[in-house]
């Protein structure tokens, strides 16, 4: 209790970070070139990212998360409206190269993780999260006392690094109240309440995350600055009285219309002037990297209903939503932070 929790660590953990982001860099690749022999296909013939989604069987959210991460590791290039192999890609993953290395690759593609990524691909479902056995959804598993404990804890974790540095840069001074959406533990809006003087923060969540929430505030000795109320984000309007809205690792898991309509939400609930901090891993405006944040887009795809957003991406949804003033910043392990005034 009474920890300072805006004090980042001794020593950086990026590789850390960096092992566990990109773990399913690999499988994706093997699915590509060995169940769809994607780049073969793509050396003869050029496509955008429709074309693709024709041609292989494939929808457009998986699609654009591989298109993106064989962008960013060299094996694609975005050239005259279209996709190309480029020569990496087709000395090396194409099915009629002596240098293939396809059947090396060949080796993984019974691997669970790879077999999940074609069937992703050609339906647009997430798999179940990691390891876990259920077969429920990652949105129904978090229902579940036992599940939401131990995926809550794993996104805590993260806060006590990412925190500080997020606090460095989201630009709070002055600003009295937060509300933290699907804030999960709460961990961001008890570093930002803490950092930021005379601010209070509330975490909104559903159950059962939002009993997690307050049980692991009030070990922090940060109740007397961060409530909890419970809602759900996409039935509930947002609650009203706000200055900031933070959204920190919430965004990537939905896909564009889901985004859109937490954009709007936000917008609806804030008055004029307010802020908007959203705190995500976020790719570069040509969506061509960083390769760690498009390696992490793969992890997520798989396992949630969303993915990574580009800088100018966010921007255009932000735009679309009445946000202006937006500004970017680079904070902590591949991190980084998005802000925006309401309009």
């Amino acid at each position: 209790m009474g920890h300072d929790l805006t004090c980042g660590p001794e020593t950086d953990p990026l590789q850390l970070y960096r092992y566990r982001d990109g773990l399913y860099a690999a499988d994706l690749i093997a699915a590509a070139a060995c169940e769809f022999d994607f780049f073969t296909r793509l050396a003869r013939e050029p496509m955008d990212l429709e074309g693709v989604c024709r041609s292989f069987g494939v929808h457009p959210r998986p699609a654009d998360v591989m298109l993106t991460f064989f962008a960013a590791n060299g094996l694609v290039r975005w050239t005259d409206g279209r996709f190309h192999a480029t020569p990496t890609a087709t000395e090396h993953l194409t099915k009629d190269s002596p240098r293939s290395l396809i059947p090396y690759y060949a080796s993984l593609k019974e691997r669970p993780v790879a077999k999940d990524f074609v069937t992703i691909l050609r339906t647009d479902r997430p798999a179940n999260w990691g390891s876990y056995k259920d077969e429920k959804p990652w949105t129904e598993a978090m229902l579940t006392e036992e599940f939401a404990t131990g995926f809550t804890a794993a996104m805590d974790c993260r806060g006590f690094t990412l925190g500080p540095a997020l606090l460095r840069e989201a630009g709070l001074a002055g600003r009295r109240s937060l509300l933290d959406v699907a804030g999960g533990s709460g961990i961001y809006a008890c570093v930002l309440a803490q950092g930021t003087p005379g601010m209070r923060a509330t975490v909104l969540e559903r159950p059962p995350v939002d009993g997690i929430a307050r049980t692991m505030i009030r070990k922090r000795g940060c109740e007397e600055r961060v409530s909890v109320v419970a809602g759900d984000i996409f039935r509930d309007p947002l609650p009203t009285g706000h200055d900031v809205h933070l959204f920190s690792n919430v965004l990537h898991d939905w896909d564009v219309p889901k985004v859109r309509t937490l954009l709007a939400a936000s917008a609806a609930a804030l008055e004029p002037g307010s802020l908007i901090v959203i705190h995500d891993a976020h790719l570069n405006e040509a969506k061509d990297g960083p390769l760690p944040v498009a390696a992490y887009s793969a992890l997520l795809m798989s396992v949630t209903e969303g993915r990574c957003y580009g800088v100018g991406e966010m921007r255009e949804l932000l735009s679309e939503a009445g946000f202006g003033s937006f500004r970017f910043a680079e904070t902590a392990c591949d991190r980084s932070v998005i802000t925006a005034l309401k309009a």
